[in-house]
């Protein structure tokens, strides 16, 4: 085969064969092809788009450009969750530990933040001595002794999408439903996972800004996994403002653990037992939580009873962590600086704009914007209100944590701009508008 052969194929719109992209993936892999003709692929895919059967084939050959992690000797099926990003999302720290407390094994592996925010794995580093870089031997011993890991993503698993994210980053690329969806997909498979709930999210905060198009990267993430014989589930969850209320790394653990002890948002708590629900759904294979709303009702049980907290207890511990920040969140990273913003009048909330709330914490240090660049763990903003809401004159709005005085003017224009009043009242935002089934 010929890599020029191929890309003139799909320069035309002509559907590659499984063997066409398998080669081309794998050649690229081992550098025996150039960026350039890599490259040139990508922008054909970009404008030309990809079939189903497509879209599969590239998943599969990504994902089978490294290791396949295999769990079958530690559970009989594996199950995972991933979100497509988003403000202030801190569900893993929930959802794991409290699937975990069902007796359902979770061994996941994670990312780092690139931008706005930082990833789960950011958000446990608030936690002294905690380490996500686990030998797979160590990996797979805690998901055996406590049914519950999250680790940081070996470079040997799915290398080709790693190659090829770079390359999409810098020629305009990454905006493709195919490429972000087999991109997505291929990590997942890698990882070892039998059943996957995808939480993709649509609004201001996500990726996907539309409906329609967070619904249709949805229904080719599903296809995706279906084809490759995994069960899937995919919600489309609203990320129009941020999910609960802390954005920024050592605060959000705070607010998951506030959760995690029953004292937390209704709306992380809600998004948190929807998620779990359908992960228990899968892991039951059609024998077991088949009834979504007995599930939830269960799942309730042990958030309330503290099952889930002693399971995060028990990952923490188990990871070096210092298991003294989780009893005592005063031992987290905290700011120097605390200011907060109040209302002005009395009025409603229409809107609370997720990316510039975002982009608030960003200016503060809460993310990054290259993988070299540090993050301040005990930065970040509170909102205390959602849409919907009336707030009273002189109530709080946001509060702002934060190390560097200087940054300040920033964060409070884009809150300021983020924020939005009504005399008159609104309708609150739901949590999720759909349910995809891969079944």
């Amino acid at each position: 085969m010929r890599a020029v052969d191929i890309i003139s194929k799909k320069r035309d719109g002509q559907s590659l064969s499984d063997e066409e992209i398998a080669w081309f993936i794998d050649a690229y892999t081992h550098d025996t092809l150039p960026d350039y003709q890599a490259a040139a692929f990508l922008m054909a895919v970009y404008l030309r788009g990809m079939e189903p059967a497509e879209i599969a084939a590239l998943t599969l050959a990504m994902a089978h450009s490294g290791e396949i992690l295999d769990l079958s000797d530690i559970v009989d099926y594996a199950v995972d969750k991933h979100s497509s990003g988003g403000v202030g999302d801190k569900t893993s720290l929930v959802v794991l530990p409290l699937v975990a407390s069902c007796g359902v094994p979770v061994a996941k592996m994670s990312g780092r933040g690139l931008g706005f925010s930082g990833g789960t794995l950011d958000k446990l580093d608030a936690i002294p001595g905690f380490t996500s870089d686990l030998p797979e031997a160590r990996f797979r011993a805690l998901a055996k002794e406590s049914g519950l890991v999250l680790a940081g993503q070996t470079k040997a698993l799915a290398p080709a999408d790693g190659k090829l994210y770079a390359l999409r980053d810098v020629t305009a690329t990454v905006a493709s439903l195919p490429l972000i969806a087999s991109s997505i997909m291929s990590k997942k498979l890698a990882a070892g996972a039998n059943g996957i709930v995808l939480d993709v999210k649509v609004g201001s905060g996500a990726f996907m800004t539309q409906l329609e198009e967070a619904t249709t990267l949805a229904h080719m993430m599903v296809n995706i996994g279906v084809r490759a014989g995994r069960d899937m589930v995919a919600l489309i969850s609203d990320m129009n403002q941020p999910l609960g209320h802390a954005v920024g790394n050592a605060l959000e653990v705070k607010e998951a653990l506030e959760t995690l002890n029953s004292s937390g948002t209704e709306d992380l708590r809600l998004h948190s037992l929807e998620v779990s629900a359908h992960m228990l759904r899968l892991a039951g294979r059609g024998e077991r939580w088949t009834n979504l709303t007995e599930t939830k009702a269960y799942l309730e049980q042990q958030l309330d009873g503290g099952e889930a907290l002693k399971k995060f207890r028990q990952m923490i511990i188990g990871q070096g962590g210092d298991v003294r920040a989780v009893d005592d969140p005063s031992l987290l990273p905290s700011a120097a600086i605390v200011e907060v913003i109040k209302a002005e009048r009395t009025a409603y909330i229409t809107q609370v704009d997720a990316y510039k709330i975002a982009m608030a914490a960003f200016e503060l240090g809460a993310g990054r914007e290259k993988k070299t660049d540090s993050i301040d763990l005990a930065v970040g903003v509170v909102t205390h209100v959602k849409v919907g809401d009336r707030v009273e004159a002189g109530a709080p709005l946001v509060t702002i944590h934060a190390n560097d005085a200087a940054k300040m003017p920033a964060c409070r224009t884009l809150i300021n701009q983020a924020l939005v009043y009504s005399d008159t009242p609104v309708d609150a935002l739901p949590l999720f508008y759909d349910t995809i089934y891969g079944d």
